[in-house]
């Protein structure tokens, strides 16, 4: 879909002008909305007056042959102004979006985006954005027969006073960029494990950097051994799929600042390995590489709007799959920190390429570590499909990764990681065991990956296994934490900004 910011007059016979109503026992109107009525004469006064709209919040109601306009009018529902927040906005557009779309309407004017919207015109045009996108997405790759097109919505012009142009512009380009991100991140996620395998992955990764003119580096089974990565080999073992290794670079020229290193859990396809799932939803575990799949859909985002500050991505990927030469639990094995883990469950492998990333992500003196991986089921009893779980010991990080989570709306819990959870993790034979237990095991697993994680670092954990997709008749992957990450780094980038001024 096309995007642009538009000021001024928008009524045009081939396109459709959306204006919001918030409720009330008669409605009322929004400035844009106002407007239309003052030009149609009170056109719209009547439809309220009849109660054909009472701004029910995700109502929407299209208007053909308006008095005094030659573009159609798509009133939306705002819900009570005294509640209308992010949540709120989002929902309408994506409503507004919707009914566009099913009316065929190809070319729209979207004046949600002003007036009395949440938040500055910034957030508010790359949220439109990003709803706009994510309304109209679709995967349809793998069908023989591809479905017609749904997508009638071709062009969405976004509503921004003169003197927020400028601002509206470049948060266009970071919601477009954003969205790339979480397009990428949906399409690797809901790709069958048959075709998106640890080499598949690999491949995107290279295609992605030479795309975007980043550094990439892919490692093989050997050179994975010849690093000491044994852990993440353990998992690779019982799987005729090699094991990858991606590490790929964004720095901007001339930027020698210590990056942010993001971590990405890429399991393509998690059977459980000896400790075999059970058969019942199985076909779902193809979405385990999705903490991968997000921390490239990032990295792309985070290039294409050409942030001030270097990121590196370290995604470890193989297939937990059982056979002959499978870990089997019982089993001890090395990791490249030199601790010994004893593997209690060969379901609990993600922790085991994450912690070896983990201590490969030590020798570029990280600003910061963020691993995101759909770790545990545990997260899921916790927290359900709403939150994802965050796990750190560091507050500034803590506080920064809670504010991306309110401004995106892309929700985050934070969950205790208290010395007393390690316990369970004790082993009689090795350093540390894999799991600990069924109490608290979303947080014992983190507890696990913090042993391999400098303490001078400021680290976090996302649990992302009840957020990455969703079942049931809308199934697919969501592209979450994709739109988080990035506002935390947009936040960064706005930060670096403020002192920069300052110093100057």
């Amino acid at each position: 879909m096309e995007f642009s910011i538009k000021s001024g007059d928008t009524d045009r016979p081939d396109a459709c002008v959306v204006a919001g109503v918030f409720e009330a026992r008669r409605g009322r109107f929004t400035l844009a909305a106002k407007r239309i009525d003052q030009v149609s004469g009170g056109y719209l006064t009547e439809f309220l007056r009849r109660g054909e709209m009472k701004g029910r919040l995700a109502s929407a109601l299209m208007l053909h042959h308006v008095p005094g306009m030659t573009a159609r009018v798509l009133l939306v529902g705002l819900g009570k102004e005294k509640t209308y927040r992010e949540a709120e906005f989002q929902k309408a557009v994506h409503a507004a979006v919707t009914a566009l779309d099913a009316a065929g309407i190809r070319n729209a004017f979207l004046s949600l985006t002003s007036g009395e919207a949440p938040r500055d015109i910034s957030w508010r045009v790359r949220q439109a954005v990003l709803v706009a996108e994510a309304a109209c997405y679709r995967f349809d790759r793998c069908k023989g027969e591809k479905p017609p097109p749904r997508r009638a919505l071709r062009h969405l012009a976004l509503a921004a006073d003169r003197g927020e142009r400028d601002l509206g512009e470049r948060a266009l380009l970071e919601g477009r960029a954003i969205a790339e991100g979480v397009r990428l991140a949906r399409d690797l996620g809901n790709l069958p494990a048959n075709i998106c395998t640890p080499e598949y992955l690999a491949g995107t990764a290279r295609d992605m950097a030479a795309e975007l003119k980043l550094d990439c580096a892919i490692l093989t089974p050997k050179k994975i051994a010849a690093e000491g990565m044994d852990a993440l080999l353990a998992v690779a073992r019982g799987s005729r799929q090699e094991a990858r290794f991606i590490h790929i670079e964004y720095r901007p020229v001339g930027n020698r600042e210590k990056p942010l290193v993001l971590v990405g859990k890429g399991v393509t396809f998690d059977s459980g390995g000896i400790s075999l799932k059970p058969a019942a939803n199985m076909d779902e575990m193809k979405y385990d590489m999705c903490g991968g799949a997000a921390v490239l859909g990032v990295v792309r985002a985070a290039a294409r709007m050409a942030l001030p500050a270097p990121i590196v991505a370290l995604i470890p990927c193989c297939e937990n799959m059982p056979g002959g030469e499978a870990t089997r639990p019982g089993d001890i094995v090395s990791s490249l920190s030199g601790q010994s883990i004893e593997i209690l469950n060969t379901d609990a492998e993600g922790r085991l390429l994450l912690c070896d990333a983990l201590t490969y992500a030590k020798r570029f003196k990280p600003a910061a570590i963020v691993d995101v991986a759909t770790l545990t089921g545990a997260c899921v009893v916790a927290l359900g499909h709403v939150a994802s779980g965050l796990f750190t010991r560091d507050e500034d990080l803590a506080r920064a990764l809670a504010e991306a989570a309110e401004s995106s709306q892309d929700k985050l819990w934070r969950l205790p990681l208290w010395e007393e959870y390690g316990e369970a993790l004790k082993s009689g034979f090795a350093d540390v065991a894999n799991v600990g237990g069924r109490e608290g095991g979303a947080i014992t697993a983190a507890s696990f990956l913090s042993r391999f994680v400098d303490e001078k670092t400021p680290w976090a954990h996302l649990d992302i296994a009840g957020t990455a997709w969703k079942s049931g008749k809308d199934k697919g992957a969501t592209g979450r934490p994709v739109v988080l990450l990035c506002h935390y780094l947009l936040q960064r980038a706005r930060k670096r900004g403020v002192a920069a001024d300052k110093a100057s």
